[in-house]
């Protein structure tokens, strides 16, 4: 662990650890809109974030193993978020939300991968995953749906700030972020598509040198 930048991982830390709300979106998702996103201050010095989000290998929706940081993660722009398949309430209606972000992007939204983690991984095997997405007409090139084994899955979503007693326990929030150059932000669900499509296009534009 030594070679970890503490105070960027403290810095790391803070952007997520206010997340995990145990399904408050539930009700928000539905809703009007009543925040926009909220900015975190970029960290600077992290010099190993694979050791901090770790390459633990995960399966895709179709069965790919894929390491985390390394295949997931690294230098893209990413959305992130938590569901499991079983939900009925916020979770679809959370994805259906995305994927009417990714239609507001059009040909932008192949530069920004979407990462849907699952909270239950007993259930949420890849093939299960894979009827979801077809379910909710997600089944695209640049959105991950991702599952592991419990250890591995507690260990990722620990990293993002989800530690979840329970499937249905897990976070509403997104979390957007532009991976290469550490810029992160927290978005409500509540958001509107064209909100969330904006800030995600903030983060594909080049980082300036002041």
């Amino acid at each position: 662990m030594r070679a970890i930048d503490w105070f960027a991982l403290s810095i790391c830390f803070w952007i997520f650890s206010s997340v995990a709300f145990a399904h408050e979106g539930h009700q928000q998702a539905a809703g009007p809109s009543t925040s926009a996103a909220v900015a975190a201050q970029p960290t600077t010095g992290t010099r190993d974030a694979k050791t901090w989000f770790t390459d633990t290998p995960l399966q895709d929706q179709n069965g790919n193993t894929l390491r985390f940081y390394s295949d997931a993660l690294q230098n893209r722009v990413v959305l992130l978020n938590v569901i499991f398949t079983s939900c009925n309430d916020a979770c679809p209606l959370i994805t259906q939300k995305l994927k009417d972000v990714r239609e507001v992007l059009g040909d932008k939204a192949d530069g920004i991968t979407f990462i849907s983690l699952t909270s239950d991984p007993l259930r949420d095997t890849p093939a299960v995953l894979k009827a979801y997405t077809l379910k909710q007409g997600v089944d695209g090139p640049h959105w991950l749906f991702l599952t592991g084994d419990k250890a591995s899955m507690d260990l990722v979503l620990g990293r993002i700030g989800q530690v979840i007693p329970s499937p249905e326990q897990h976070s509403t929030q997104l979390i957007v972020g532009d991976v290469a150059n550490k810029r992160w932000s927290k978005i409500r669900p509540d958001a509107p598509a064209a909100a969330i499509a904006q800030r995600l296009q903030l983060l594909t534009m080049p980082v300036v040198d002041r």
